[in-house]
């Protein structure tokens, strides 16, 4: 399998290194958390002379180190391993599977020569505990699928037919150690089954796995459209011809989110400047776990370019909303309405902020008027950018609205600017 460079990450590490906090790496299982641990860092921490003695690299998903999912002993081996006063690495790989981690990583910290990282594939247990479980001395790193930029630099230099596979593939890295389409398929189906979805019913003590595989169908099939747990509940029950509740929904939902599989967005008012609440939309963390989820049967090229572009952007670090834009217009009768025009993203970190659409195509008059609408009646002078499909030059009209090419966005870190 060839080297996938994730210098993203591993520089983020880099920065990280000694600050006296648990590096925690966060993010869905098979996304190359542990090949970020323990080759590329550990090969940084070798190539900058630090003695192979004093790198402690534990998997908790092996069999020789089930014994260690004791608190007591694995910290008791830890602490057998510090045996001078140089600096010792520890990384500590899917540490949820250790029973009551916390007080063990609390208790490591607080050795002056010993610097911690873990990884783990529940925000329930990290990512959402990581400032308070910690006692403020978390530092997360999430780690994403490969972006498009990773997926072309192993996957060559046709643009066209890297987006093609990675548009259905999703950036899974084993995948680069298939060649087959059907090896593909079946890899994302069983990691969904034995993997995702056995790591959520064992960890919430789920009876009923049927609901659960049909209502992750449902979400997959309804992406990127406004819903709530209602909508589905409802969905759900037409659908499937099985009840279940709005409460449940909103149960499975949250377990899936924490498991990294999915992503909430809420509806901001932008000329009201507050939140809206439900309904809400839901992303994939990776598209080609949505394609597999649906037997790669429902390929909706727009709703998989969205959902493309929403990962983009939390890889980026920024703050993600979906933006509602009221406007005073007159309908065919002559009457005021106040139609809402839906923006797909508001885009925010620090003190920069943007308006993104998404449009697959945009190719005639009526599409662009379409699309640019809800831009249109924005009013601030915060940057206004569409999203293409086409691979086209940069452009902006009258309005100052910018339209930019997919490609451009995915592969120019700096593309917003």
């Amino acid at each position: 399998m060839k080297e996938i460079k994730r210098d993203y990450y591993l520089n983020q590490l880099i920065k990280k290194q000694g600050n006296g906090q648990i590096k925690v790496i966060t993010g869905i299982r098979r996304s190359g958390k542990s090949y970020l641990l323990n080759k590329l860092f550990k090969n940084y921490l070798i190539n900058n002379k630090v003695d192979n003695k004093h790198i402690i690299y534990m998997s908790f998903e092996t069999k020789e180190n089930e014994k260690y999912k004791n608190s007591d002993l694995l910290l008791l081996f830890l602490k057998s391993q510090i045996t001078d006063k140089k600096k010792y690495y520890f990384l500590l790989d899917e540490i949820q599977e250790v029973d009551d981690f916390v007080p063990v990583l609390n208790s490591l910290i607080h050795i002056e020569n010993v610097d911690v990282y873990v990884t783990g594939s529940n925000s329930k247990l990290l990512s959402k505990d990581v400032l308070t479980e910690f006692r403020g001395r978390g530092d997360e790193i999430h780690v994403y699928p490969l972006s498009f930029s990773e997926y072309v630099s192993a996957y060559g230099k046709d643009l066209d037919k890297a987006y093609e596979s990675y548009s259905l593939y999703g950036g899974l890295p084993f995948l680069f150690s298939l060649d087959d389409d059907k090896d593909k398929m079946l890899y994302l189906k069983n990691l969904i089954k034995e993997t995702y979805i056995k790591d959520i019913i064992e960890r919430n003590s789920i009876n009923n796995k049927n609901d659960l595989d049909e209502l992750l169908e449902v979400i997959a099939s309804t992406s990127s459209s406004l819903t709530n747990p209602s909508k589905l509940a409802n969905t759900f029950n037409s659908e499937k011809k099985s009840n279940i509740s709005n409460k449940t929904v909103d149960k499975y939902l949250e377990y899936f989110e924490n498991a990294f599989i999915i992503n909430k967005v809420q509806r901001f008012d932008i000329k009201g400047k507050k939140y809206i609440g439900s309904p809400y939309k839901y992303y994939f963390e990776d598209i080609g776990i949505k394609n597999a989820i649906l037997n790669f049967r429902q390929i909706d090229d727009g709703s998989i370019m969205e959902n493309i572009i929403y990962n983009e952007l939390l890889r980026r670090n920024y703050s993600v909303d979906i933006g509602v834009v009221e406007t005073n217009e007159r309908n065919k009768s002559g009457q005021n309405i106040k139609p809402k025009y839906e923006v797909d993203f508001i885009v925010n970190l620090g003190n920069k902020k943007y308006y993104i659409q998404s449009a697959y195509q945009m190719n005639n008059e009526e599409k662009i008027s379409q699309e640019t609408k809800s831009l249109r009646n924005i009013y601030d002078s915060f940057k206004k950018i569409i999203i293409v499909k086409d691979n086209i030059k940069t452009r902006i009209d009258e309005n100052g609205i910018i339209t930019m090419g997919l490609y451009d966005f995915l592969l120019n870190e700096n593309s917003l600017d």
